[in-house]
């Protein structure tokens, strides 16, 4: 098995896009963990710990993803560093808790950075994996 980890690999802009979005779910993460009784409505069984242990499932998504691509997979990788990046999306949910109004200035900024590097990592990512499938014809 040749593993290779370089931008040769995997593009720059999508080594760019994996680490902002990683850094952006990551903050909004952290945000949730430790400011999880000022999130409004947020269920009782979700604690602290329960988001950190999704925060770490969502990652093993997208580092399986770069794994993937980095052994010569690039098609299974790309679409799994794809669903890494739609995942980013989901945290629109809080609003069907409550409002963007009724959560705090921090809270929404780590949504919204979240989720629109998630949106952009999931479009590049899936474009290079059509990318990748058309170069098969």
């Amino acid at each position: 098995m040749n593993l290779k980890i370089d931008s040769n690999t995997i593009p720059k802009p999508l080594w760019s896009l994996i680490a902002i979005y990683t850094f952006a779910s990551l903050l909004h993460f952290v945000h949730n963990a430790e400011y999880i009784a000022f999130y409004p409505n947020m269920p009782a069984w979700i604690t602290s710990a329960t988001v950190y242990k999704a925060w770490l499932g969502i990652a093993a998504v997208g580092l399986v993803g770069v794994g993937f691509w980095c052994v010569g997979w690039p098609v299974l990788g790309a679409v799994l560093v794809a669903a890494y990046g739609a995942l980013g999306i989901d945290g629109l949910a809080h609003y069907t808790l409550a409002l963007c109004s009724e959560h705090s200035l921090a809270a929404n900024a780590t949504i919204w950075f979240e989720v629109l590097s998630g949106a952009a990592l999931m479009i590049l990512a899936g474009a290079r994996a059509y990318a990748e499938i058309k170069r098969w014809k």
